[in-house]
């Protein structure tokens, strides 16, 4: 699939969000990369084998947030476009991993924990 697609897909998703929650999300970009970067090698040389990870949500949790921090820029969450075409075989799969991915990752941006995430 083409970056293009790929886009379009995670702007749909953004645009299905329920209002409630998209009303609540503020400051938040949404970025597209192919892969996380390489995982430092371990104390042998060698590279551990690292878990496929489809999204991540990088910045401080709007529960944790306080007029009193300093800023530090937006929060953001980042898709993995080469890792979720991985884990699919079609492009309805794709569409529905970018929704789901989308979905988790602005979860820890409401500050939900994996456990919690995993419950919904």
């Amino acid at each position: 699939m083409s970056r293009e697609e790929f886009i379009g897909l995670v702007q749909q998703a953004l645009d299905e969000l329920p209002d409630e929650f998209r009303e609540h999300v503020e400051n938040v970009a949404v970025l597209v990369e192919d892969e996380p970067a390489q995982q430092a090698p371990s104390h042998n040389g060698r590279r551990r084998p690292r878990p496929l990870i489809l999204g991540q949500f990088i910045g401080v949790p709007a529960t944790r947030k306080s007029f009193f921090d300093f800023s530090t820029g937006p929060s953001h969450v980042i898709l993995y476009q080469k890792n979720i075409e991985a884990v699919c075989s079609t492009d309805a799969e794709i569409r529905e991993q970018v929704r789901l991915t989308l979905m988790h990752e602005l979860g820890h941006y409401f500050g939900m924990d994996e456990s919690q995430l995993w419950d919904v």
